[in-house]
C-alpha cells in the first residue's frame, strides 16, 4: 500500500517536473553559462598578459623576467575574488551584481558609486574588447594597420546593429568560439614550453631609450596594468538566473570553472613570455608574438588570431547585455531617465545600446583604436565595484548571520581590502596616463544621478505620485484653433475642434502693418464671411516683448491664451492643425510654424496643447451643413474683448 501511494506521488509530481525540464532546456548549464558569460574574463588573456610586459618592458629585458612573479599575484587576487563572488552567488540566486549589492546593504548612495563604476566599465570593455579584437586580425594581416580606427568603428557599428535587432545569442553559439580560443592558447602553451626556442625567430624587441631599475614603482605599475585580466569576474554572479536548477551550485561551478581556466592561461602565457624572452613590437600583439614563437606562422597561428578576434568582439556584446540591465534597474530607483527603462519592439533597451555604442565609439577615436591608451583605463571601475560589492557582503553577513558567517564575512573583508588596495594602486600608477579621466568621471556620473533622483521626486511632488487626487471633473471649455487661410486643413481642423469643446474660437496673426498684409488680412474677413463657419475669428497683432510690429507668430498666440486662462472660468485647449505629407521628403514642404507655435504655447501658457495631423489624402464624402452664422472679431494692440477683459 505505502509502495502504491509512494508510485502514485511521484507520478503527481511527473507534470510539474517535466515543466520545469522544459523551462531548464532553455537556460544555461555550468559549461554553457561558463562559455556565455565569462567571455569578458577570458578575453582579457589577449590584452592582460601584454599589458604586463609593457610596463616591465620599462626596466629593460631583465625586468621582463618579473612577468611570472606578477602574474602570481594577480591569479592570488583572482582566487579571493572567484570565492567572494561564489558567495555572492549563494546570497544574491536573484542575480546580484555590484548595484544591488551595495544598494541593498549599504544605502541607495553608495549604490550609485557602484552602478557609476559598472557604467565606466562596460564602456570601457565595449572599446578595449574591439580594439583588441582588430589588433588581433592588423598583426595577422599587417596591411590593414592603417585602418585601425575604421576596423574598430565597423565592428562596433556591427555589434550594436546585431544588438538592435534583438539577436541574443545563446551559451551554445558562445562556446564554438570560447572552446577553439582556450584550446588554441593550451596549444600555443603546451608546444612553446616544449619546444627549446622559438620555431621561427621573433621580431626584435622595441628599444628601449632608458632602462629604469627595477623597483617597488615599476612592479605595481605592472600590477596595475595587468589587474585588466580581472574583469569580467563577477559576469557569473550578476546573471545567476540565468541558470538552470539548482543555479546556485551550477553558477557557483561555472564561476569557479573560469577561476581555474582564466588563472591558468594567465601563468601559462606568463612563463611563456620568459621562455622566448618576448616583449613588446610595434604593431604586434603579445599573444601573436607567443603564437609565432610556438607554432609559426601557419594555419594554427591564423587560427589563434581570428579566434582571439572572434572571442574580444563576443566580449564586447557581453556589455551589451550587461548595461542595458543594469541602467534599467538605475531607472527603475529614478537615478537615469524612464527612457533607459523601456523595451523597444523587440525587447531590447535601445536607449541603453545608443549611448553604449556612441561612448564607446569615442572612445575608440580618442585612443586611435590603440588597446594600451585604454587598458590603464580599464581596471579602477572594475575594483571599486569589486570592494564596494565585497563591503556589502560583509555587512549582509553582519545582519543575516548564519553558519560560519564569521568566516564568510572575513573573505569578504579580504576581499574588499584587496580590491579596495588594487583600485588606489592602480588610480595612482595610472593617473598620469588618463586614468584622472575615470577618476573625474565616476563623481561626474554620481552627481547626475542624484540630480536626476532629485528631479523625479519634485515631479512626483507635482504629480502627486503615490497620492490619492481629486476625482476628474467636467469643466467649460474653450477650443482655441490657429487659422491661416481659409482651406480643407481649416475646415478638418474646426470640425475636430467643434467636437471637443463648448466654444471654438479661430484666430489669425497678422504679421506686420504693410498694405499687402493688411489687404491679406482684409480678404481673409471677407472670405470668412462668406465661408460662415459659425466659429469667431479673432483677430491678433503679432509684436514683440516691447510692443512693436513683428513677424512671429507664436508669441500673439501664447499672450491670447493667457488672457483667456486668466478667468478660472473655462479649460483653454490649443489645437494646432499640421499637415501630415505621404512622404518623407515632402516635410521640407512645409514651414513647421505648427510646431514652434505649439512649443511655445506649452512653455508661456497653461492652455492644453493639441497637435491634430491632417494626412494627404483625397476627400471621399461631402458634408452639408445648414445655414451658419459668422463674425470676425478684430484685436488690434489697445483694443478690448468684452468677454476677454483688456487686451
Amino acid at each position: 500500500m505505502a509502495a502504491k501511494v509512494a508510485g502514485r506521488g511521484r507520478a503527481g509530481t511527473a507534470p510539474a517536473e517535466d515543466v520545469r525540464s522544459g523551462e531548464d532546456k532553455h537556460r544555461l548549464t555550468a559549461v554553457t553559462g561558463l562559455a556565455a558569460l565569462g567571455l569578458d574574463a577570458l578575453a582579457s588573456c589577449a590584452y592582460g598578459p601584454e599589458a604586463i610586459v609593457l610596463a616591465l618592458s620599462a626596466g629593460g629585458l631583465a625586468a621582463i623576467g618579473y612577468a611570472l612573479p606578477v602574474t602570481l599575484v594577480i591569479v592570488g587576487l583572482l582566487a579571493v575574488l572567484v570565492v567572494c563572488y561564489r558567495q555572492v552567488i549563494a546570497a544574491y540566486p536573484d542575480g546580484g551584481g555590484a548595484y544591488t549589492v551595495s544598494r541593498d546593504n549599504l544605502g541607495m548612495r553608495v549604490g550609485l558609486v557602484a552602478a557609476a563604476s559598472l557604467i565606466v566599465d562596460y564602456v570601457l570593455n565595449v572599446a578595449v574588447s574591439v580594439a583588441a579584437g582588430v589588433a588581433a586580425l592588423t598583426s595577422a594581416f599587417p596591411m590593414l594597420l592603417p585602418w585601425t580606427v575604421e576596423l574598430c568603428l565597423l565592428v562596433l557599428l556591427l555589434v550594436a546593429v546585431v544588438n538592435l535587432r534583438g539577436v541574443v545569442a545563446g551559451g551554445r553559439l558562445f562556446a564554438a568560439p570560447a572552446a577553439v580560443f582556450v584550446a588554441a592558447l593550451v596549444v600555443v602553451i603546451v608546444v612553446g614550453l616544449l619546444r627549446g626556442a622559438p620555431v621561427e625567430p621573433l621580431p626584435p624587441i622595441d628599444p628601449i631609450v632608458a632602462p629604469e631599475t627595477v623597483g617597488v614603482l615599476l612592479l605595481l605599475a605592472a600590477f596595475a596594468n595587468g589587474c585588466a585580466a580581472l574583469t569580467g569576474v563577477e559576469a557569473i554572479a550578476n546573471a545567476t538566473p540565468a541558470f538552470r536548477r539548482p543555479r546556485r551550485t551550477r553558477a557557483r561551478r561555472a564561476e569557479a570553472g573560469l577561476g581555474v581556466v582564466l588563472g591558468s592561461l594567465l601563468i601559462g602565457l606568463a612563463v611563456l613570455v620568459q621562455h622566448f624572452h618576448a616583449g613588446p613590437v610595434s604593431g604586434r600583439t603579445l599573444l601573436s608574438l607567443l603564437a609565432q614563437g610556438s607554432v609559426g606562422t601557419g594555419w594554427l597561428y591564423l587560427v589563434v588570431q581570428l579566434s582571439t578576434m572572434v572571442l574580444l568582439c563576443l566580449a564586447a556584446n557581453t556589455s551589451y547585455g550587461g548595461l542595458p540591465v543594469l541602467a534599467a534597474r538605475v531607472a527603475q530607483d529614478n537615478a537615469l531617465p524612464h527612457v533607459f527603462g523601456l523595451r523597444g519592439d523587440r525587447q531590447v533597451y535601445r536607449a541603453s545600446i545608443l549611448v553604449l555604442t556612441v561612448l564607446a565609439a569615442a572612445l575608440l577615436v580618442f585612443s586611435a583604436g590603440v588597446v594600451q591608451v585604454l587598458v590603464p583605463l580599464f581596471a579602477i571601475g572594475v575594483f571599486i565595484g569589486f570592494a564596494l560589492c565585497q563591503a556589502g557582503m560583509f555587512r549582509h553577513w553582519w545582519t543575516v548571520r548564519g553558519p560560519r558567517w564569521r568566516n564568510r564575512a572575513a573573505l569578504n573583508v579580504l576581499g574588499a581590502l584587496l580590491t579596495g588596495a588594487a583600485a588606489l594602486i592602480v588610480g595612482a600608477e595610472k593617473f598620469h596616463a588618463g586614468a584622472w579621466i575615470i577618476v573625474l568621471v565616476i563623481p561626474l556620473l554620481y552627481t547626475m544621478f542624484l540630480l536626476v533622483r532629485r528631479a523625479y521626486r519634485r515631479i512626483g511632488a507635482v504629480l502627486e505620485v503615490g497620492a490619492c487626487p481629486p476625482r476628474p471633473r467636467p469643466a467649460a471649455s474653450v477650443v482655441v484653433v490657429p487659422v491661416v487661410s481659409i482651406s480643407r486643413l481649416a475646415e478638418e481642423s474646426l470640425s475636430t475642434a467643434l467636437s471637443m469643446g463648448d466654444r471654438v474660437v479661430a484666430v489669425h496673426v497678422v504679421l506686420g502693418l504693410e498694405a499687402d498684409d493688411l489687404a491679406a488680412t482684409a480678404e481673409l474677413e471677407r472670405r470668412w464671411r462668406e465661408w460662415a463657419p459659425d466659429v469667431t475669428l479673432v483677430l491678433l497683432s503679432a509684436t514683440d516683448d516691447a510692443g512693436r510690429p513683428s513677424r512671429v507668430v507664436a508669441p500673439a498666440v501664447s499672450a491670447y491664451l493667457r488672457k483667456l486662462t486668466a478667468s478660472g472660468r473655462e479649460r483653454v485647449i490649443l489645437l494646432i492643425g499640421e499637415v501630415t505629407p505621404d512622404h518623407w521628403w515632402q516635410a521640407v514642404l512645409f514651414n513647421r510654424r505648427g510646431g514652434a507655435v505649439a512649443r511655445h504655447a506649452g512653455r508661456n501658457s497653461r492652455a492644453v496643447v493639441c497637435r491634430f495631423r491632417f494626412r494627404l489624402l483625397p476627400r471621399t464624402t461631402g458634408t452639408a451643413m445648414g445655414p451658419r452664422r459668422s463674425r470676425v472679431l478684430v484685436l488690434p494692440r489697445g483694443a478690448d474683448d468684452p468677454r476677454l477683459g483688456p487686451w
